[in-house]
C-alpha cells in the first residue's frame, strides 16, 4: 500500500481501479481544494525544474497550465480571463522575450 496524500487528475482513481488496486479517495472542501491546488502547483513547477530535456519540461509545463487553469476557477476566473490579463501586461511592459536582465536603477 503507497500513500500520497494529495491531489490528483480526476480520472487517476479509475485508472487505478482499472489496474487491479483500490483507491481511497475523498472529496475536498472548496478551501481543502484551493490549499491542495496551490500545493500541486508548487509540485508540478518543482518537477519542471527537474525536468531534463524539452520534451519532459514541455509535459511538465503542461501539468503546471491544467492546475493555472483550476486555480482560475476558483478565483472566479477562466483560462481566458488570465490569457486577457498576460496580453494586457505585455501590452503595457513586454514579454520575457528578449532575456533582458536588469541589474539596478540609479
Amino acid at each position: 500500500m503507497s500513500n500520497y496524500h494529495k491531489l490528483v487528475r480526476d480520472q487517476i482513481p479509475e485508472i487505478i481501479t482499472n489496474n487491479g488496486q483500490q483507491a481511497i479517495t475523498k472529496n475536498l472542501t472548496p478551501k481543502e481544494y484551493h490549499m491542495e491546488l496551490k500545493k500541486k502547483a508548487e509540485e508540478e513547477l518543482r518537477e519542471y525544474f527537474q525536468a531534463e530535456g524539452s520534451e519532459p519540461a514541455l509535459e511538465e509545463l503542461a501539468d503546471l497550465l491544467e492546475v493555472i487553469q483550476a486555480l482560475a476557477k476558483t478565483h472566479g476566473g477562466s483560462f481566458q480571463t488570465i490569457e486577457a490579463l498576460r496580453k494586457k501586461k505585455r501590452e503595457e511592459r513586454g514579454g520575457f522575450d528578449k532575456g533582458v536582465f536588469l541589474i539596478f536603477v540609479q
